[in-house]
């Protein structure tokens, strides 16, 4: 019986990560240049390779950590990529992530060993293999959590306002969201926490800071409202 595993073919197991980010105006894709593009105008998503010894979740983390220093962040299995010609050199499965972190957080974290780039969802480069395919199907996953679970969040700073709110779920969704309705239903989650501080410059008033109420974001992560009809 154990025979059958020596007569089987060998199989490379690969995982790459979809990273978005998110400026405070532009949702953001960070594509780099591991050494195994196929051309200088190629990009591609961070990634590497599972170990023997390695839980696909504890590989897909360690990557995203060596690659840009990133820890603790959202990170979600996506699908399996596996057409037998989609890498020309061996037979590769490709297991997606996608993470969700704050680009101005995070930028200076990036590793210095690569070539990395934050690019704009509107003006991606020619994308190795079937990258291209996995960041529009990972476009498509994030609309979808998004409009029912309050990850969006995972995308903002530590303090944001409601306009910077705003403008992420507009960016996510591609779409424009009346001010009046935003807001009021976004309040009626219970998940802010209103701050005595607000952000100066950018009108007389100022507009009030928020934050997350932690514990609802946990508790409430599974019943959140659906913001496809905001």
């Amino acid at each position: 019986m154990l025979n059958q595993y020596d007569v089987q073919t060998k199989c490379l197991v690969a995982l790459d990560s979809i990273i978005f980010g998110f400026d405070g105006e532009v949702l953001k894709i960070l594509l780099v240049k591991r050494g195994i593009e196929e051309t200088a105008t190629t990009w591609s998503l961070m990634g590497g390779w599972l170990r023997p010894d390695e839980d696909l979740e504890v590989a897909a983390s360690r990557i995203l950590t060596e690659l840009t220093g990133l820890q603790n962040i959202y990170l979600e299995q996506l699908y399996a990529f596996g057409t037998p010609d989609r890498d020309k050199i061996s037979r590769t499965v490709s297991i997606v992530y996608f993470a969700l972190i704050n680009v101005l957080d995070y930028d200076e974290q990036v590793s210095d060993s690569f070539e990395a780039r934050w690019f704009s969802l509107d003006d991606l480069p020619t994308l190795l293999f079937d990258h291209g395919d996995m960041i529009r199907m990972g476009i498509g996953k994030l609309r979808y959590k998004a409009a029912q679970h309050p990850i969006g969040f995972e995308l903002l700073p530590e303090k944001f306002t409601i306009p910077q709110l705003q403008k992420l779920y507009e960016a996510i969704f591609n779409t424009t969201f009346d001010k009046r309705n935003f807001s009021r239903k976004f309040l009626s989650t219970g998940l802010l926490k209103k701050l005595n501080e607000k952000q100066r410059g950018h009108s007389k008033k100022g507009a009030y800071y928020y934050q997350v109420d932690t514990d609802k974001y946990h508790s409430q992560f599974n019943s959140f409202l659906n913001f496809a009809k905001v």
